[in-house]
């Protein structure tokens, strides 16, 4: 049965996903400011893994330091940081899942302060206070992407996630709201496209076939046209290059947001694609054991989890034995999640969530 959460499924790469369950790439700001592994996002994910996550995906991991995102990010631009990884993937694969790192650079979304430069772009941008990227700094850029890629496969993480999603670097490259580059990395789809593509097919040719490949993807917001997101969809499963596609709609229910694309739901858009060979997950609002099952009748082959994945560390191993399974209601209190392996800077960081934690 194609909706049942725990059967396990295989990439084409050959790596081999034990249920349907993905730990979503969460910021949860639990390392340390040089980057390296803290001990309590050692120890939020390895819960994870021990609660039966087919997929442990980490945060997002910034492959530049000058690409740092949030306070206590977990870094993968350097090779001081692999002592750190290597421990994590140990105990990750020790559970019985993949590990997979997902890598980031943030763009102009790069709190200033936080890196002591200004926060770099495809293009200045006033607002952010972000400076255009050079020509060289753009092919250093994709050439840290790749080396980041290398290092995760050198720390034993069984492939990487790049992240095409939420407004970051590649997103801003892709947007023509934020990419106003005259260079062949600017004006047309194709042109703004090109760096992602440029990134997947060299990680592809650097770690080999059977290292898992995927990327994430997001339409609507930061200037992301539903048309243009799933026409680099359908050309990232026609060139074969990726394992997966992940696909983030911040609400896997809801409608689009573009008038001429309201026919079906959002869900539609992404699951009417020709997906040949390469598997598709999804990410948005999917909280219970009924909503997964939904989910994956609907075409998509493993489903990622997020805000159920911080209340239960053990969701799918909850889901598995009862397909009505139904989270704890929120809001929680901060010892509540300190069962559930946040720690305080991640309770914290909790806080931004509306009606998620007790006042």
């Amino acid at each position: 049965m194609q909706n049942n959460p725990n059967t396990e499924i295989q990439f084409k790469c050959g790596a081999i996903m034990k249920n349907k369950f993905m730990l979503a790439p969460m910021t949860n700001t639990q390392s340390n400011a040089d980057g390296s592994l803290g001990d309590d996002e050692f120890n939020w994910l390895s819960m994870r893994a021990k609660g039966q996550f087919g997929l442990v995906m980490t945060c997002a991991s910034h492959v530049q330091k000058i690409g740092q995102g949030f306070p206590g990010q977990l870094g993968i631009f350097s090779d001081e940081l692999k002592a750190g990884h290597q421990k994590l993937v140990k105990e990750l694969k020790s559970h019985g899942g993949l590990a997979v790192i997902q890598l980031h650079h943030a763009g102009m979304r790069t709190p200033q302060e936080l890196i002591g430069e200004e926060p770099v772009c495809p293009s200045a941008h006033e607002k952010s206070g972000a400076r255009a990227l050079t020509i060289d700094e753009v092919i250093q850029l994709k050439k840290d992407f790749v080396d980041a890629a290398v290092r995760a496969q050198e720390c034993g993480y069984d492939g990487v996630e790049v992240h095409g999603a939420h407004g970051y670097i590649l997103t801003q490259f892709l947007s023509s709201e934020y990419n106003h580059r005259s260079d062949e990395y600017g004006g047309s789809l194709e042109n703004r496209a090109r760096l992602m593509f440029e990134i997947v097919d060299e990680i592809r040719e650097s770690c080999g076939n059977k290292f898992l490949l995927g990327i994430r993807l997001s339409p609507e917001r930061f200037g992301m046209k539903l048309s243009e997101v799933k026409k680099v969809c359908q050309r990232f499963i026609d060139e074969n290059k990726i394992d997966f596609l992940d696909v983030s709609l911040w609400d896997v229910f809801k409608m689009p947001e573009e008038e001429q694309a309201e026919e079906i739901s959002l869900l539609e858009h992404f699951t009417s694609l020709d997906y040949k060979n390469t598997l598709l997950t999804v990410a948005g609002k999917i909280r219970n054991g009924k909503e997964v099952q939904e989910v994956l009748a609907s075409g998509v082959d493993f489903v990622s989890i997020g805000r159920s994945g911080i209340l239960h560390h053990d969701f799918p191993a909850k889901v598995i034995a009862d397909p009505n399974f139904e989270p704890v209601e929120t809001p929680v209190s901060e010892e509540y999640l300190k069962t559930e392996g946040l720690g305080a800077n991640f309770i914290q960081y909790m806080q931004r969530w509306d009606g998620f934690l007790e006042k």
